[in-house]
């Protein structure tokens, strides 16, 4: 295995694969480096002379500017480059470009999955809809009733035969909000209450909150009413009693629910990563990337949140959209990000994290070029605002924050069955659906094997088919509930929901 790696031809820098050291010699593409400073795991080296003010090039793209000269071998990183994003920017859509990439798509699924697309084993919900589990939920409409649905909670798990599992979705929220922020929580919450991987919903309201118990009853509109149960506790006298009879009929009717033959184009899978490092743009996030292109190509889902992520690499999907509408759309998205951030007096490039940096990444450019690989090469076919149900095939952009718990909670609340996370530092945050952590690294796969459910690190001395492939066959059977995550198993799983404005 090499020790550095160069992405793309046009680099002017090479990423180690293992850390290096002054003095070191590296042969990379037939060429002698000789290390002239440190060079920790995942950062990156300059392969020529590069001047101050010149671009610094990785994944084929500039990732920032150097602010002094930096020699052949030196450690290139955030003390000796910065940023060149700013608040404006211009992007343009090329029709052939995008017909380009339709026609790449429309291949894949002529050669690899025309009539032989894979199954697994799902619940068939009443309205069409499949779940890949069958968990209670309990929603509380207001932070006031947290503790009781906790309560009801256990006492489910306690009593009743509940194979998948009981969730309370707890939240602050519901009451003494205004505007957006009021019905962004109202919208989330009634996503929750739809969602398939629940095969039934208490819903539990206090009474007097500002999200009322019937204006959230009419948002959440039409139901199965044997399976989604809804209590107010300030109307009856004891809210434990009647709480927990509610649940007790809707179990009776989720034990008549199984397993069924499913086509894999029913699935909807969210893309996250969280705790990046220099090797997430080589390993886990192009792997991910690989499988979109997969599941795109058989008719499945696929969702790509974390719009300030993409700040910086946004017209690499731009290019891909399937029409100027849906293209108008994607950049309205981008925008609206760009003048949230300047509405709060914020820049837009106040980004990547302390552990991203110590990771290696350097510059916003740096982690969104490496984040948007996420979304493979498939082509861009619709665009949910944030709170927005799912309903078109293929790739989704989804508004929201890169916040981990916040974009994973909208993108579950959006429809996706499960959600792979790739991650280089770790994490053992779970999302409301499956989170299938995968690893940019060996190290990280090996020491922290009860986070950790997939290994991309492979990719740097395996097939990349090979690895695509063992990742698809790992998602049908996460689908299919012959696996269970390790944010299942550990019981990790919770929501939060994005806020802008006041609370009273």
């Amino acid at each position: 295995m090499e020790r550095m790696i160069r992405i793309n031809p046009r680099d002017n820098v090479a990423v180690a694969i293992e850390a290096l050291y002054k003095g070191d010699i590296v042969t990379l593409d037939g060429v002698t480096y000789t290390l002239v400073t440190d060079l920790p795991a995942g950062h990156k080296m300059a392969l020529v002379d590069i001047k101050e003010g010149e671009k610094v090039i990785k994944y084929g793209y500039p990732i920032g500017a150097a602010t002094r000269d930096i020699a052949r071998g030196e450690h290139v990183h955030a003390f000796n480059i910065k940023t060149c994003l700013s608040e404006e920017a211009s992007y343009t859509y090329d029709e052939a470009v995008a017909k380009a990439y339709i026609e790449e798509e429309e291949e894949t699924r002529r050669l690899s999955w025309k009539d032989k697309i894979p199954t697994f084993m799902a619940y068939a919900r009443s309205n069409g809809d499949i779940g890949i589990r069958n968990e209670l939920w309990i929603v509380p409409t207001v932070g006031c009733v947290n503790r009781i649905g906790e309560k009801l909670a256990d006492w489910a798990r306690t009593n009743l035969d509940i194979r998948d599992g009981v969730h309370v979705w707890t939240h602050p929220f519901g009451c003494s909000q205004l505007g957006g922020d009021h019905e962004n929580t109202r919208k989330i919450l009634a996503d929750l209450v739809h969602h398939p991987n629940a095969g039934g919903v208490l819903v539990l309201s206090l009474g007097c909150e500002n999200n009322t118990p019937e204006s959230f009853r009419e948002l959440v509109g039409e139901v199965d009413e044997s399976r989604v149960k809804f209590l107010t506790c300030q109307k009856v006298e004891d809210e434990i009693a009647e709480g927990q009879k509610l649940i007790g009929q809707i179990a009776l009717e989720m034990a008549k629910d199984v397993r069924t033959v499913t086509p894999l184009s029913k699935l909807r899978v969210g893309f996250k990563c969280g705790g990046s490092d220099g090797f997430s743009g080589i390993t886990a996030n192009p792997l991910v990337g690989r499988f979109c292109d997969e599941l795109t190509a058989m008719g499945g889902t696929a969702i790509l949140t974390e719009v300030p992520e993409m700040f910086g690499a946004e017209q690499i999907l731009f290019d891909r959209c399937e029409s100027r509408e849906v293209f108008d759309q994607a950049v309205e998205m981008v925008n609206d990000f760009k003048h949230y951030f300047t509405s709060h007096g914020q820049v837009v490039y106040e980004n990547p994290s302390p552990g991203n940096k110590a990771g290696g990444i350097s510059t916003l450019e740096d982690k969104s070029l490496g984040c948007v690989q996420k979304g493979g090469r498939s082509v861009v076919r619709a665009i949910a605002k944030y709170g927005d149900r799912i309903t078109a095939s293929g790739l989704n952009l989804l508004s929201g924050p890169g916040n981990d718990i916040v974009s994973t909670t909208v993108q579950s609340a959006s429809g996706a069955h499960m959600i792979l996370f790739t991650t280089g530092r770790g994490t053992p945050l779970g999302a409301p659906v499956p989170t299938v952590k995968v690893a940019t690294n060996d190290e990280l796969a090996t020491r922290k094997a009860d986070w950790i459910d997939f290994n991309a690190g492979r990719i740097l001395s395996e097939d990349a088919s090979v690895v695509t492939n063992d990742l698809l066959q790992y998602v049908v059977k996460v689908a299919s509930g012959d696996i269970r995550t390790c944010n299942e198993i550990n019981g990790y799983a919770e929501i939060s929901i994005f806020k802008d404005g006041v609370v009273l």
